[in-house]
C-alpha cells in the first residue's frame, strides 16, 4: 500500500528545456543565466494565465502542469510566439530555443512534486520536439484536435527510454508569430537538383538571419509554428496571374540575405503595379521562404498560373541572380536567365527580369504603365544598398529592427535626397512606430509620416506606397472620406496592394457603403492568400452591418483564434450574438473577454477603443454596442 502522502491523479504535463544549453553557458555563463531569468518568468506568466502550476526548474528545464490539455498546448503555444519574438532581438549565438513536450497521463504526487511514466513521456516528447518547437503524445492529441486552430503532424509511434511500449508523437502546427506572417507547412519532395542547393542555402539564411515576416505594416502575432493548409485553392484569376517567391541567398553569408528578400520584393512591387496582371502579395508569397517545394503545388496553394524562383547573391562589386519562370499547372519552364553583372547594372538585370516576364505571359501595358513601371529608383547605389537594408528590418516587429530601419532609411534619403521611395518607406516605418506606440511622440511619428509621403508624393507622385500611408493616416484621424481619396490613388498607382485594399474597405464600411467595402476585402484576402488577422475583423463587420450574422460570427472567431487576446474580435461576437439573440453564446464571450482583459469596462469602450483600432464605430453604433456587451454581463 502506497504512503498517503502520495496520491495519484490524471494531469497535463508540460516538459521543457534549452537546446544547446551547455555551448550557451561556455560561451557566456552570465548572459545566459540572465536570458534563462527572463525566459523563465516568460513561462511563469503565461502558465499562471493558462491556470497551469510550475512543479519544478531543474537546470535549464522547466516541469508543469495543467488541469487540461487543451490549457496546457494553448499556454505552450503562446511561450513560443513571446520566446521567438524576444530571440529575434538577439544575436544569432545567443538565442535561447526550448523544446516542449505535451503528455496526459497519471502520475504521483508528493510534496507537490509529480513523478512517474506520465512525467517521463513529457521529457522524452521534449527531446523529440524541434528546437523552438512542441510535441505532444498520442493521448494528449485525443484531447485537442479539433479544439484549437492549429494542425498536428503525425510522426508516428517511437520508442522512448525507460518506457516500455512505443508512444504515438505528434509534432504541433500554427502559424509563426514575431512576424506576423504564416509559413505553410507542407511535406514536399525534391523534384530537381536545383532544389537541393535552394534548400542548403535557405537553410543557410534560416539559421543565420530574422525571417522575413509581412511587407506592410498592421500584421497582427499569432503564433509560432506552420499550419498545413485545409481550404480549398482559390479560382484562378481571369488575367494573367504570378507569384514571386523569394530568392534563395547563394551567396551563403546570412548578412546578405537583405539582398535577395531585396530583389525577389522589388521585382513583386514593380508587377504589382501592372493593371493587367495578378500578383500574389509578397507577404504570402515570402511564407515559402527557405522550404522545398514543387512549384506546380505553389501555383495551385495560390491560384496562380505561374510562379518566379530565383537566387541571388552580391558580393566584390558583382551581382549574380538567376531566375525561372515556371508554369504552375504542367511544371513546364516558360523562361530562365542567369546573370552576371557588375553591381552597377543591378538596375538594368531588375528591368530586363520584369520586361522579360512582362512579354513571356503577354501583358498589355496601360497608357501610363510604360514610364512608371520602368523607372529608376535612384541613381545611387550606396543609398539603395541602404534603402534595402531599411526594407528588410522594416519587416521585422522588435522595436530595436524597425530603430535600424530608421537609421537606414535616413542614410539612404542623406545620400540622395531625391529618393521617393525610400521617404514612403520611411512614412511607412513610422507609422509603424505609432501603430505599436513604440515612439517617445505618437503624435511626432505621425506627424514625421505625413510629412515624408508628401515629400514622397512631390518627388515622384507616381509612388503608391505614399497614398496608402496617408490613407492609414486619415483613418487614424476618423476621416474616412478623406482616407478614400487617397486610397484609390494607392490602387489606381498598385493595382494588386492588398493592405491599401483591406483600408479602403475599412474606409467604406464607414461610411455605409457595404457593398463596395465586401468587394474590397475579398479582393484583398485573394491578393494575399496568408492575411494578416485583422483582416477578418473588417470582413465580419462588414457582413454584420448587413446583416450576415452567421458570415460575421465566422469571421470574427478566425480572428479571435489567430490572434486570442484581440479584444475587438470578442466584443463584435458579444454584439452580434446579441443581436441573434444568442445570450448564452454572448455571455460566454465576455467571460472569455474579461478573462483575457480584466480591467476592461464598457464606458472605456464608448470613450476609445485605444491606440491600434482600426475598426471603429460611430457614436450611435456605439451606444448600440455598449448595450450588447450590459446586457452579456459586462459592466
Amino acid at each position: 500500500m502506497e504512503p498517503q502522502s502520495v496520491e495519484r491523479k490524471l494531469t497535463a504535463i508540460l516538459s521543457a528545456d534549452v537546446k544547446g544549453y551547455s555551448r550557451l553557458m561556455g560561451d557566456d555563463e552570465e548572459a545566459t543565466l540572465r536570458t534563462l531569468t527572463a525566459y523563465r518568468e516568460v513561462f511563469s506568466s503565461h502558465i499562471q494565465q493558462h491556470r497551469g502550476r510550475v512543479v519544478n526548474t531543474p537546470g535549464d528545464a522547466i516541469l508543469s502542469e495543467f488541469a487540461s490539455v487543451v490549457d496546457a498546448l494553448r499556454c505552450a503555444v503562446e511561450i513560443q510566439r513571446e520566446l521567438a519574438e524576444r530571440n529575434a532581438e538577439l544575436p544569432e549565438n545567443r538565442r535561447m530555443l526550448f523544446r516542449m513536450g505535451i503528455n496526459l497521463g497519471d502520475v504521483l504526487v508528493k510534496d507537490g512534486d509529480i513523478f512517474g511514466d506520465g512525467v517521463n513521456i513529457a521529457a522524452r516528447l521534449e527531446g523529440l520536439a524541434d528546437p523552438g518547437g512542441i510535441s505532444i503524445s498520442g493521448s494528449a492529441h485525443e484531447q485537442v484536435k479539433g479544439k484549437l486552430d492549429l494542425e498536428y503532424d503525425y510522426q508516428g509511434k517511437r520508442s522512448v527510454k525507460n518506457i516500455m511500449e512505443t508512444v504515438p508523437v505528434y509534432r504541433v502546427l500554427s502559424y509563426p508569430g514575431a512576424a506576423a506572417h504564416r509559413v505553410v507547412a507542407i511535406k514536399r519532395r525534391f523534384a530537381r537538383s536545383w532544389r537541393i542547393a535552394a534548400l542548403a542555402a535557405g537553410l543557410a539564411v534560416l539559421l543565420g538571419g530574422g525571417a522575413v515576416a509581412a511587407w506592410y505594416l498592421l500584421t497582427q502575432p499569432t503564433s509560432f509554428f506552420a499550419e498545413t493548409k485545409t481550404r480549398a485553392p482559390p479560382p484562378l484569376p481571369d488575367k494573367p496571374s504570378l507569384a514571386v517567391l523569394p530568392f534563395v541567398n547563394t551567396g551563403g553569408d546570412p548578412e546578405q540575405a537583405y539582398f535577395s528578400d531585396g530583389m525577389a520584393e522589388e521585382i513583386t512591387t514593380t508587377l504589382s503595379r501592372l493593371s493587367n496582371l495578378f500578383v500574389i502579395a509578397a507577404d504570402s508569397a515570402f511564407t515559402y521562404k527557405g522550404r522545398d517545394v514543387d512549384l506546380d503545388d505553389v501555383g495551385e496553394e495560390l491560384g496562380v498560373r505561374h510562379v518566379l524562383a530565383g537566387s541571388a547573391r552580391n558580393a566584390d562589386g558583382r551581382i549574380r541572380i538567376d531566375v525561372r519562370l515556371v508554369e504552375a499547372a504542367t511544371g513546364n519552364e516558360v523562361w530562365s536567365q542567369e546573370y552576371d553583372r557588375d553591381l552597377p547594372e543591378l538596375f538594368a538585370v531588375q528591368h530586363e527580369i520584369t520586361r522579360r516576364i512582362v512579354t513571356e505571359l503577354n501583358i498589355e501595358l496601360a497608357e501610363d504603365e510604360e514610364i512608371r513601371v520602368w523607372r529608376r529608383p535612384t541613381d545611387n547605389l550606396e543609398a539603395y544598398d541602404a534603402y534595402l537594408r531599411g526594407l528588410e528590418l522594416s519587416h521585422r516587429l522588435p522595436q530595436t529592427a524597425n530603430a535600424q530601419a530608421i537609421r537606414m532609411l535616413d542614410k539612404a534619403i542623406e545620400l540622395d535626397p531625391e529618393f521617393a521611395a525610400a521617404h514612403a518607406l520611411l512614412a511607412r516605418v513610422h507609422m509603424i512606430d505609432f501603430w505599436y506606440q513604440w515612439s517617445p511622440s505618437r503624435l511626432k511619428s505621425r506627424v514625421r509620416a505625413v510629412e515624408l509621403a508628401s515629400k514622397a508624393i512631390v518627388l515622384d507622385d507616381s509612388e503608391p506606397m505614399s497614398y496608402a500611408v496617408l490613407g492609414l493616416v486619415h483613418l487614424f484621424r476618423r476621416q474616412p472620406e478623406r482616407a478614400i481619396t487617397e486610397l484609390e490613388r494607392a490602387a489606381a498607382l498598385s493595382p494588386n496592394d492588398s493592405v491599401a485594399g483591406a483600408l479602403m474597405a475599412n474606409a467604406l464600411m464607414h461610411l455605409g457603403r457595404l457593398d463596395e467595402a465586401l468587394v474590397q476585402i475579398k479582393k484583398a484576402m485573394r491578393v494575399a492568400p496568408e492575411f494578416p488577422a485583422w483582416y477578418w475583423t473588417v470582413l465580419g463587420d462588414v457582413h454584420r452591418r448587413m446583416g450576415g450574422y452567421d458570415e460575421a460570427i465566422a469571421a470574427f472567431k478566425e480572428n479571435v483564434g489567430r490572434n486570442p487576446e484581440n479584444f475587438t474580435g470578442h466584443i463584435l461576437l458579444i454584439a452580434t450574438y446579441g443581436a441573434l439573440g444568442e445570450q448564452a453564446e454572448a455571455g460566454a464571450q465576455a467571460a472569455e473577454l474579461l478573462r483575457l482583459h480584466p480591467k476592461f469596462h464598457v464606458d472605456g469602450y464608448i470613450s476609445g477603443y485605444g491606440p491600434r483600432a482600426l475598426i471603429y464605430h460611430h457614436s450611435g453604433e456605439k451606444l448600440l454596442i455598449a448595450q450588447s456587451l450590459r446586457e452579456a454581463g459586462l459592466k
